[in-house]
């Protein structure tokens, strides 16, 4: 949870760097890439319009005032416009600086909790597994490949790469392992 403008200003930056130096490779890229509206731009609005949500809503939630709520509702409005468009559903109050999305099409329930540096391929889905509650807590550095799936109340250990079109449905505690299959296990 971001708790002040200068978290949120340094979260935000992380990520530009991180976006800029994975799916940008130079600066003229990325500017030009503002120009010409593409996916990875747009998904990188998503995360800064998600970033600056969470925080005006923890903001109004310790000291409401007029002018956090209107930058609230301005920002979620434009969150939501923005996802419904790109297939995101997720909020980032519980995920730590340095979130990649490299596709669209990827719903994080917003009990989850993720580590820095957490990357997404695309069609994936971390949340619930529909019969109870709990919801995945996910370390720092981990992959998950185009498909994959996180369900539960489940834990992942730093370092991890979970394969594409994985169904993760049972902890892994192990840190540097890579894992796959439907159920996950184990692979190397």
């Amino acid at each position: 949870m971001l708790k002040t403008k200068n978290e949120l200003k340094a979260c935000i930056q992380y990520e530009r760097e991180i976006y800029a130096k994975y799916m940008f490779n130079s600066k003229s890229r990325y500017f030009i890439s503002r120009l010409k509206r593409e996916p990875a731009r747009m998904i990188l609005s998503f995360l800064v319009l998600s970033r600056k949500t969470d925080f005006y809503h923890y903001k109004m939630a310790q000291k409401p005032d007029f002018i956090s709520s209107i930058l609230y509702f301005c920002c979620i409005c434009r969150k939501n416009r923005l996802g419904e468009r790109l297939g995101l559903e997720m909020t980032t109050a519980n995920i730590k600086p340095g979130f990649l999305i490299y596709h669209f099409n990827n719903v994080v329930n917003g009990g989850s909790h993720i580590g820095k540096d957490c990357h997404l391929h695309g069609n994936n889905c971390i949340g619930n597994n529909g019969i109870t509650n709990g919801c995945p807590t996910i370390g720092d550095n981990v992959s998950l490949g185009v498909g994959a799936k996180v369900l539960g109340n489940v834990t992942i250990a730093n370092n991890i790469k979970i394969a594409a079109g994985a169904v993760v449905v049972h902890s892994f505690l192990e840190e540097g392992i890579t894992i796959g299959g439907v159920p996950a296990k184990k692979i190397k």
